[in-house]
């Protein structure tokens, strides 16, 4: 009897450890539901301020936003964040001509990147009040970098018209079947390009382009798609467009 009630004790205990397993692993494959329209909102502020913040590093200025602000270089009495909207005009206007037809989400995506171009300018009121030491300008672009990151890889999966910056890569790779983070580098790496050639022809000097900037270049499509891994594992993105 001994024997028998101990196995007995043994295959329960057995049981319980399985059940608080399996629950330990389904609670583990729980993911957190975000609403689409907040996460666009809140990756809209920090794109933008990950934008002035890198500008203000003194590393550069971002890839995406570097052909805007050459042009506000080159035409002062314009500001960045206009010049910023333009260009997004620009670039939903070319992925219109590419699709062959007229899709009217992208008209939604500019005017979510006039938002962002009018952010842009409200952070550049504030972000100047900042220290400037080096050690600060270091930090301020990690934190540049970790925020446009961020933003986009959110903005990619909220399921929504996005920042035209961020929607022409996501749809070129969509168009051409070539993997997303190649379209990003070369999207970036163009962009620089045509802001060295404007502030170099124009100014005599190339402005705006660092470091930074190329580090960012080079490496961000990678960050977007190591930080977008987490995000699939972690959240379940829902939108009023998409159920």
């Amino acid at each position: 009897m001994f024997f028998i009630k101990e196995e007995r004790g043994f295959i329960m205990s057995s049981i319980d450890s399985a059940i608080d397993l399996n629950a330990g692993s389904v609670s583990e494959n729980v993911k957190t539901t975000l609403r689409c329209e907040l996460v666009l909102a809140f990756a809209v502020i920090i794109n933008s301020l990950g934008v002035v913040l890198m500008l203000y590093s003194g590393t550069g200025i971002s890839a995406i936003s570097s052909v805007p602000y050459a042009f506000s270089e080159v035409f002062p009495k314009i500001t960045l964040g206009t010049f910023t909207y333009m260009f997004q005009g620009l670039l939903v206007l070319s992925l219109m001509i590419l699709r062959k037809k007229f899709v009217p989400s992208y008209l939604f995506s500019f005017v979510v990147g006039f938002i962002f171009g009018e952010c842009i300018d409200m952070h550049n009121m504030w972000v100047p009040m900042l220290p400037t030491a080096i050690g600060f300008r270091i930090v301020y672009f990690i934190i540049s970098y970790c925020l446009i990151s961020l933003g986009i890889a959110l903005s990619n999966r909220c399921k929504l018209p996005i920042i035209p910056t961020d929607l022409f890569p996501r749809e070129l790779a969509d168009i051409t079947g070539v993997a997303y983070s190649h379209i990003k580098i070369s999207f970036d790496v163009i962009c620089l390009a045509v802001t060295a050639c404007l502030t170099g022809l124009i100014l005599g000097h190339v402005k705006g382009l660092g470091i930074g900037t190329v580090v960012a270049a080079f490496t961000m499509g990678k960050a977007i798609g190591l930080v977008g891994r987490w995000l699939d594992k972690k959240f379940d993105f829902v939108s009023f467009m998409k159920k």
